[in-house]
């Protein structure tokens, strides 16, 4: 369509230039045509219709909310896909995509939705990966110690299980969409997207199961098929709920925001509280005495302090009270116990030897850095305990909960927090490579090698305890470090996990698995790519603000923890800005695209010039609003150039498809952050967005030739 940004809407003019893009987009004899119950007539001639806002926002919340469902409970049940960070987004974002390309198709994806959801459930369910042992040549197990698929059939069925279920709902959301003139059909896809985050968000704080987010996707599901619902459709979403109802009874099993904690007690005179988190063997709650015979290593660090010396204690990484039960034990007047995952320190109340029942201890639920950020008290011995999350950030990032603290930033930050002749100790079952970097990690933060206690070997690694004492040489050391050096992870590189500064071979043939599945789905089920050819720009937009979206996630990660609240307010926040965007895209005049990119390029090298470690320091109040500024700058101003946009195109479905399908690209540039680091994303950002402006003036000329010459056919008839 022509862009007219200096008509209002309801113009004659304007009118007269959504006629002439009429014409131009007429649709062909062998297009496809629009579906049963679809209204007729280009988006851009649309008028909104009463009663359609609230049933285009409940079909936009139903699409996010079972986007994140999927996210969290795939994850929990299938090990594969928790390696693989942000699997089932890009299989979301794919699905979505083929969906909106489908607003007018004759072919009824939405139909067949309840029946996809239960494959995909059944599958999930009958046929989990469980890590069964660290040691061996086969690790991983399904139901009842049977074999697991081999990794590249699960994730195959799984992706192409989820890009069906969310193709469904993405032409149930388009249908709807395609309905409306675009920036009023963007605004209600908004506003139900910002409920899904909400509901999405209180269910995590209510610690719910897959039963209640079942049941709400199912009823859902429904609500949008209606009023042609066949029995078949009831049938097959009443077994996802029986199933998904089924899975969370289980008494032995409880769903925290961050995991599927499964546990049992064994007893005797080594019983012990055995958690699994996400079908992944996690902790065991032991007493003292046990402690003492199979995990002497608890105690390492306390060799080198006097017990006079153990005043304030902090840990972080409680998890279920082994540690804080060992301090206690050790004289530690008082201990602050530091633990993300709040069900965790609920089972910890079953330890045998009740750590967090002491008056002596204090138990903090927050993210580990975040509250080396923000406390001001300082401390004879500092302990990372054993912090090993295995969970991703948000399904989206491949950060884990752990990842900022294990930079060399944090463990200055644990040097500032240490009370004069204090003492810092961390331990964990560590690859070769882990050891060392985190040995190195030590020298750099504190001036000094560290102490270095090796215990036995667990399925290729080995455990060890990091000592060191910043005033001087960790005292009854036997052995101090003296490995090869390997560099530490950074605040803007956080992947200790990684060997080096490359993306693993496992990820490139997944991403290029990805991709032929994408073009050969799209082209398959979503018709001629020729379609998007008008929408380029908006692909190119897509990915930017993917990345864009991604940078936000992180750096928030960083200034405030990575606790599931923060993740939430994050997403909300963006929605919020893209929201605020639309709404100045209606009512004011914008100025011309080329002065918003340049704005929009502006605020990149701000926060380039800013680089986020610099607002660490800073107080929580001054932290959060100049955090705000710098992320959410970039996304108010890149909306107000997709608004701008969007509201001039002539097939909403077709450009909203575009912007989807870019995303998914952008999911995928986000592995370019394992070689550079997050800061350099703000170049890729920079770089779509400049071709996103070429390519939107080439557009807007070649869609001003058609329709010039429209006009002059239509004169001649």
């Amino acid at each position: 369509m022509v862009k007219m940004r200096d008509l209002p809407d309801g113009s004659d003019a304007r009118a007269v230039a959504n006629r002439a893009a009429d014409l131009v987009t007429e649709p062909q004899p062998n297009e496809p045509q629009p579906a049963e119950g679809a209204q007729p007539g280009g988006a851009a001639a649309s008028e909104d219709r009463p009663g359609h806002p609230a049933r285009l926002v409940f079909a936009s919340f139903l699409m996010l909310f079972v986007e994140l469902a999927l996210i969290r409970w795939v994850t929990a049940n299938n090990v594969y896909v928790t390696k693989a960070t942000n699997f089932v987004l890009l299989a979301s974002f794919l699905g979505i995509g083929i969906g909106f390309l489908n607003a007018r198709a004759r072919r009824d994806y939405l139909r067949w939705t309840p029946v996809a959801l239960l494959l995909l459930v059944a599958f999930v369910l009958r046929f989990p990966v469980i890590l069964q042992s660290l040691n061996g040549a086969h690790p991983f197990q399904g139901l009842n110690h049977a074999p697991s698929l081999p990794q590249p059939v699960s994730l195959s069925v799984v992706f192409l299980l989820t890009v069906g279920v969310m193709a469904g709902l993405g032409q149930g959301t388009a249908r709807l969409f395609v309905q409306f003139r675009p920036l009023s059909a963007y605004r209600y896809d908004i506003l139900g997207s910002l409920a899904g985050i909400a509901a999405f968000t209180g269910l995590s704080f209510l610690d719910q199961p897959p039963a209640t987010w079942g049941c709400i996707a199912c009823v859902g599901l429904l609500i949008l098929i209606a009023p042609r619902i066949r029995w078949w459709q009831i049938l097959a979403v009443a077994a996802v709920a029986t199933l998904l109802v089924l899975e969370s009874v289980n008494p032995a099993q409880e769903w925290s925001p961050y995991n599927k904690l499964a546990y049992h007690q064994t007893h005797g005179p080594t019983g012990a509280l055995y958690v699994s988190a996400n079908n992944i063997p996690y902790q065991a709650a032991r007493s003292l005495a046990v402690m003492h015979e199979q995990k002497a290593f608890y105690f390492y660090p306390y060799r080198h302090i006097a017990k006079a010396a153990l005043g304030n204690v902090l840990i972080i990484g409680s998890g279920t009270g082994n540690d804080a039960a060992v301090a206690l034990s050790q004289g530690a007047r008082h201990v602050d116990t530091v633990e993300i995952d709040p069900l965790l320190v609920r089972l910890g109340n079953r330890h045998p030897n009740h750590p967090y029942s002491s008056p002596r201890l204090t138990a903090h639920i927050d993210d580990g850095r975040a509250y080396l950020q923000d406390t001001n008290k300082h401390y004879n011995l500092i302990l990372f305990a054993l912090p090993d999350s295995l969970t991703a950030l948000a399904g989206q990032s491949g950060i884990r909960l752990e990842s900022y603290l294990l930079t060399e930033q944090s463990l200055q930050a644990v040097r500032a927090h240490l009370a004069p002749g204090g003492t810092f100790a961390m331990y964990n079952y560590y690859a070769p490579f882990l050891e060392s970097r985190y040995a190195s990690t030590i020298e750099d933060a504190f001036g000094r090698t560290p102490c270095a206690e090796v215990g036995p070997p667990l399925g290729g690694r080995s455990l060890a305890v990091l000592t060191v004492h910043p005033a001087g040489p960790v005292a009854n050391c036997a052995s101090f470090w003296h490995g090869a050096r390997i560099g530490p992870a950074t605040d803007d590189h956080p992947f200790p996990y990684l060997p080096g500064n490359d993306i693993p071979k496992q990820y490139l043939w997944m991403i290029a698995a990805i991709f032929a599945a994408s073009l050969l789905l799209v082209r398959v089920g979503g018709g001629s790519f020729s379609r998007m050819r008008n929408y380029v720009d908006l692909a190119f937009m897509g990915a930017a603000f993917l990345l864009l979206e991604t940078k936000n996630i992180v750096q928030f990660a960083l200034l405030f923890g990575t606790t599931w609240l923060v993740n939430s307010l994050v997403f909300a926040g963006v929605l919020l800005a893209v929201y605020l965007a639309v709404e100045t895209a209606s009512h004011f005049r914008l100025p011309r695209p080329a002065l918003l990119y340049a704005a929009l390029i502006a605020s990149l090298v701000l926060t380039w010039i800013v680089p986020q470690e610099s607002l660490v320091g800073l107080p929580i109040v001054a932290r959060f609003f100049a955090g705000s500024a710098l992320a959410f700058a970039p996304v108010y101003l890149a909306n107000l150039i997709f608004a701008q946009r969007f509201a001039d195109v002539a097939t909403s479905g077709d450009a909203f498809a575009a912007n989807l399908l870019g995303a998914m690209v952008g999911g995928v540039l986000e592995y370019v952050a394992l070689i550079t680091g997050y800061r350099f994303l703000l170049i890729v950002i920079g770089v779509l967005y400049g071709l996103a402006f070429v390519t939107s003036r080439f557009l807007t000329k070649r869609r001003a030739g058609g329709v010039t010459g429209m006009r002059a056919t239509a004169g001649v008839r």
